[in-house]
């Protein structure tokens, strides 16, 4: 693992510290590390959603596609 050194603020430190406190984080480091997961996780989803938002329709979900997949749910699990 490597290591990074970053300097803040005292205002930021007390938060980090309190967060870590809050939130029953061992070290500053495991909360730093779960922030930049969350917004890799964030980055991820909004390319995702820029990719489908790009993309051409393929079907459209009206009432009656949507009753279509009811019925195979029902069918697939015996009802």
């Amino acid at each position: 693992m490597s290591t990074m050194n970053i300097s803040l603020p005292e205002s930021l430190k007390a938060f980090v510290d309190q967060q870590v406190d809050r939130h029953h984080y061992g070290t500053s480091s495991e909360y730093v590390r779960e922030l930049i997961r969350k917004d890799q996780d964030r980055q991820q989803l909004r390319d995702l959603l820029l990719d489908g938002a790009s993309s051409a329709p393929s079907i459209v979900a009206d009432t009656q596609y949507l009753d279509g997949l009811r019925a195979k749910v029902r069918q697939s699990s015996g009802s």
